[in-house]
């Protein structure tokens, strides 16, 4: 198993939830490999389809999951909006 500081977003979740990926599986028909890459790397991309699985197999609210699974993405600075919009006008 890779080390907590390696896992991704969902990998360090499952861990504090105690998640277990067989019990996943078993609910989900995720595979544990699945569930394995998306645990340890950060280039895999987890569907919105996989986590709503995921949150109803470890009975967590799907919302409260994304917001602590997707806590760094925002949205443009007021700035750089502009700067699209002004771009997209032309």
């Amino acid at each position: 198993m890779a080390k907590k500081a390696d896992l991704t977003r969902l990998g360090k979740y499952l861990i504090q939830k105690s998640a277990n990926r067989a019990e996943i599986f078993r609910k989900t028909s995720i595979k544990e490999s699945r569930l394995s890459l998306l645990s340890n790397d950060a280039t895999t991309k987890l569907t919105v389809d996989e986590l709503y699985l995921i949150a109803l197999a470890i009975d967590v609210d799907p919302g409260d999951m994304i917001k602590v699974i997707c806590k760094d993405i925002v949205l443009n600075a007021p700035e750089q909006q502009l700067k699209l919009s002004e771009r997209n006008k032309k």
